[in-house]
Formats: C-alpha cells, structure tokens, sequence
C-alpha cells in the first residue's frame, strides 16, 4: 500500500491510524454539519467514523482483543490438561515461569493481606496486553491489506477498509481495562474499609480534619488521576512505538536507496520495541496490582 502512486504519504498514514469503526452511518450536509442516515455499517471515512458517536464500536479492536485473549487461555489451559510432574516438557517450563515470575512481582507489591483475585488478575493482565502489544510488530501492511482484499470481494472499496491490529493503540481498550481496574479499586476500597473510612480518608487525609476541602480536592484528583494516567500511558507509548513503524513504512514507496535503510530501520526499531511491548505489559500489570494493595490499606 505505501508503493502506490496513487496514495499520498498523510493518506497512508491516516489510512493506517483508522479503526474498523461500525456505527449509525453519517452524512456530511452542504452546510458542512454531519446527519444521521438511520442506516447502521461501517464508516468508509475517519470523518465519518468520528462523527457516529459514543456507541460506534471499533470492530479491529474488538476482534483482535478477543482472539489473543481466547489465544491466551487456549494456551494456558492446554497446558493445564497435560501438566506432570516428571520432566516437564519446554512449553510447561514455559508456562511455569511466566506464573512464577507473576507470583513473585506479586508478593513483592500486594501486602494487603490475602486476595485470591490479584495473582490470576496480574497474570491475565500482563499476558493480554503484551500480546496486544507484540501485535505492533507484525509488518504494518499485512494484515490490513488482506482485510482490505477480502472486503474487496464483496464489492468494498478497499481504500475505505480500515484494520489497526495493535488494540492497545486504540485509547478505548486500554481506558476501558483502566476503568475495570478502578472499579475494582472502589469495590474493595469500599468493602476493606467501609463507607465511612473509605470517605474519611478522602475528607481527612493528609491534612486533617480542619483541611477537609483542601483534603477532599487533592485526594479526589488523586484517585481519578489513577485511572487516567493507567490506560493513558499504554495508549500513549504503543501508538507512538506504531506511529514510528508507519513512517519507516512510507519510506519503501521513495527508492531502493532509502528502502535499504527503512530495511535497517525496521530491524533496530522492532528489537528495541521488543523491551517497550514488554515494560508496558509488566507497568500496567503492577501497578494494578500497586492500586489494587493501595485499597486494602489503612492509613
């Protein structure tokens, strides 16, 4: 797609930036305002993807999420059914030190006293996001292009046919798992320390009770800021690390010369975003676990 005369630098790059976004279908109006048609199916511009609205759903996200998560049990469960106790087989050995090595972060950051929820929430979490992240290395073309070729068989515009396979550069799947963690954070803030000493320490907490606006303002913005800076710092690392793979991407469609080196640039950048996919996956996965600690403590 980035050799072909006919698409321009910025379109490929926009091109490769759009969610597979399906919602009630818009019209643009001559008055330049955007209409709804009634009509529900996938936007064929990102002008008309982010005019449909909260309830549009970004269909590549979706899609790729639930694979590498259904991807990610299959493994784990087949490795469970064939588990022994001789010598274990280099995939168990596998498995095993991925749970080990969950075990031990989480021993070191979960001090709250006994949860049986946090292990296997920090092991699904660091698992499923780094295989949404590992998504970023596969050639940013491929995938795209094949969907593309596929809708094209049904009488699609190919050009209109958008796939971002990276869910973790699209900011609704990485807030939406940040959400659920903050849900989590509430309940057991909440059950832990009941109503009122969940509220006292937003009231009281660090000044004292004659601060108690001041107390209420920093402890509020504290605990929403969680949230936010959670799902925020994913989104924002991996789409900068696709952004990156996009430009050396266009470099192939301007001669052999600089196709050599976007070549080399490929390589080193994929082996360097080897250690980013996997930072992101571990600091999202402990500081779950941190926040998660964080609502079992009493000041």
């Amino acid at each position: 797609m980035a050799s072909e005369s006919s698409i321009t630098t910025s379109s490929y790059i926009k091109h490769h930036l759009q969610n597979l976004t399906f919602g009630e279908k818009q019209i643009e109006t001559a008055a330049g305002t955007w209409e709804p048609t009634g009509q529900m199916g996938f936007a064929t511009t990102s002008q008309e993807a982010a005019q449909m609205g909260f309830w549009a759903i970004n269909v590549d996200t979706m899609l790729m999420s639930i694979i590498l998560g259904v991807a990610m049990m299959w493994f784990f469960r087949s490795v469970a059914k064939t588990i022994s106790t001789g010598v274990p087989t280099p995939v168990q050995n596998f498995a095993e030190m991925i749970i080990e090595f969950i075990n031990d972060t989480v021993r070191g950051s979960f001090t709250g006293g006994k949860n049986d929820l946090v292990a296997p929430l920090a092991l699904t979490i660091f698992v499923w996001v780094f295989l949404m992240n590992l998504m970023d290395l596969i050639p940013v073309d491929i995938l795209p292009l094949a969907v593309a070729q596929g809708a094209a068989l049904f009488g699609a515009d190919p050009h209109h046919v958008f796939f971002k396979i990276v869910p973790s550069t699209d900011p609704n799947a990485t807030m939406g798992m940040a959400l659920v963690v903050f849900g989590l954070m509430l309940y057991y803030s909440f059950k832990i320390k009941g109503t009122g000493g969940f509220l006292g320490e937003l009231a009281f907490e660090p000044f004292g009770k004659m601060a108690l606006p001041i107390n209420l303002v920093l402890e509020t913005v504290t605990l929403l800021a969680k949230p936010f800076s959670l799902g925020l710092r994913l989104f924002g690392n991996m789409y900068a690390g696709e952004m990156v793979f996009i430009l050396i991407a266009t470099m192939y469609g301007a001669g052999l010369m600089l196709g050599s080196v976007a070549g080399l640039l490929q390589v080193g950048w994929a082996i360097f975003h080897i250690l980013i996919i996997t930072l992101q996956a571990f600091i999202f996965m402990v500081l779950t676990v941190v926040y998660i600690d964080m609502a079992h403590q009493h000041h």
